[in-house]
């Protein structure tokens, strides 16, 4: 059945996205104005403080905040460790979330706004917060962050890698897991346009060069040859190599600019899901408008777009909780 094949199917998702669009809470702007109102600088001080220091921490940001909203919204439930309480995995042992990094460093942001406001600020709110203060800190766009999130008790493994999407989509899943999101092409594209910063290691995309669809030596026709051949001799000289790390755009992986969707029509995205976005005629169109537009254009409409991604199923007002540290619910 491609993209979305039947009537039935495509109705059923209609009124998901439908569902998903109505449920972004009462968040607003400096929603601690009142109640913590040194808050955000907090924040946006630890940011500006320790990201210099470790640059490549804001891509990593970036992501946690990007996975902690698409498993039960943006609550924080990708923050929690498991414990004998929970009688569960959480999402951060599940496989999409292994390579997840940045969790003491929320912790720090954490540590330093209860000093100063004692259970009023959730973990939701700080991960929004850091993922924008920190893209900014290194160069990349600001965008709004309405506040207001509360915190998840649950977390479950099984949610996380039913619900991330894998860099090994094609585009029909990565519509559908989208669109669950309230998400549509645009932002899927503009959304992709983080790989621009950041890395990732082999395992993301080895299939690629060594067995696509199964079948060993087989490489992907939609990854540019030249491309391939210098991942396998300088990067990821073999399928098991669990431990090399590689630029997801090479060469500018610590500027936030256009040259992640350059290398994608050139076919030299990192992943099988960078490669899919050319396979539509939409979302290829999309890509080709922000290559031939401005920087400050994409960053305008990525902020948008980031904006929306932080509203997803959030949980608000007597929903959830304020947690006292955010690797644990309250007890």
């Amino acid at each position: 059945m491609s993209k979305f094949g039947y009537l039935g199917n495509f109705l059923v998702l209609c009124i998901l996205v439908g569902i998903v669009g109505s449920s972004h809470g009462q968040l607003q702007l400096n929603f601690y104005a009142k109640s913590c109102p040194q808050a955000e600088k907090i924040i946006q001080d630890y940011v500006q403080k320790q990201i210099p220091h470790a640059p490549s921490l804001a891509a990593a940001l970036l992501r946690l905040h990007f996975h902690d909203c698409f498993v039960r919204g943006c609550d924080g439930s990708v923050l929690l460790n498991f414990t004998l309480s929970t009688k569960n995995q959480t999402e951060k042992v599940a496989v999409p979330n292994q390579t997840l990094r940045g969790f003491p460093f929320i912790d720090g942001v954490k540590k330093a706004v209860e000093a100063e406001c004692p259970g009023v600020v959730s973990c939701a709110d700080i991960v929004a917060l850091v993922a924008r203060d920190s893209v900014v800190v290194t160069g990349g766009p600001y965008w709004k962050v309405p506040t207001g999130r509360r915190d998840g008790r649950i977390s479950n493994a099984s949610e996380a890698l039913a619900n991330i999407p894998p860099p090994t989509s094609n585009f029909s899943s990565l519509q559908t897991s989208f669109a669950s999101k309230g998400l549509d092409l645009k932002e899927l594209v503009l959304l992709s346009g983080a790989h621009t910063i950041g890395v990732s290691h082999c395992p993301s995309f080895s299939s690629r060069l060594y067995n696509f669809t199964g079948v060993w030596g087989k490489k992907d026709p939609s990854l540019d040859s030249e491309y391939a051949s210098n991942l396998k001799m300088k990067k990821c000289k073999s399928i098991n190599d669990n431990t090399t790390i590689v630029e997801m755009d090479p060469g500018s992986s610590s500027k936030f600019d256009l040259s992640y969707f350059q290398l994608v029509l050139k076919r030299k995205g990192l992943f099988q899901s960078d490669a899919a976005l050319t396979t539509s005629a939409t979302t290829k169109s999309f890509i080709n408008q922000l290559v031939q537009g401005s920087l400050k254009q994409f960053y305008a409409e990525f902020g948008v777009a980031m904006e929306k991604m932080g509203k997803i199923e959030v949980k608000t007002g007597s929903a959830g909780e304020i947690r006292k540290h955010c690797a644990a619910v309250n007890s």
